[in-house]
């Protein structure tokens, strides 16, 4: 009795065994595809994520603001600053806006001067009223620029 018990799991140790040292081999093959996805394509696709990454984190970056909208008005032989005709203005600020601009950064109404007959307007109107000259200002695209040190470098700012 004892000895049927231990032959039986004598059998079972070895029937055991036997599936680990003699494999089956068609199982085996069939599982290939898998192992080749496993080990060749999974840490290439691995390595290129890694590289695309690397790449996106460390890839240099320009540094850009956008450019200012406005500019200073120029100023004739007598101090008086000259307005461009067709383009917005505000008298207050002695500044020259983009086309397009209705409203000072101070919130006040922004003026052009008609190319057509010199009248002043209203940016905001799009008919002249003493020529009729009817004409939109529409805003023009944003620059960029490099950032960096103001012109004079840091003391000027």
């Amino acid at each position: 009795m004892v000895i049927d018990t231990l032959e039986q799991w004598w059998n079972a140790l070895l029937d055991f065994t036997s599936k680990l040292i003699v494999p089956d081999w068609g199982a085996l093959i069939n599982l290939l595809p898998i192992f080749l996805l496993i080990g060749v394509v999974g840490p290439l696709l691995t390595l290129l994520v890694l590289g695309w990454f690397i790449y996106f984190v460390r890839k240099p970056r320009l540094k850009v603001a956008f450019a200012d909208t406005r500019r200073p008005a120029e100023l004739d032989a007598d101090g008086i600053p000259v307005y461009p005709t067709g383009e917005p203005y505000s008298p207050r600020e002695r500044m020259i806006y983009e086309p397009g601009a209705t409203r000072s950064e101070s919130g006040e109404d922004l003026l052009v001067a008609c190319p057509k007959c010199g009248l002043v307007r209203k940016a905001a109107d799009d008919v002249c009223g003493n020529c009729g000259l009817s004409f939109t200002l529409t805003p023009t695209t944003r620059s960029v620029r490099k950032t960096g040190p103001k012109p004079g470098g840091a003391a000027a700012a």
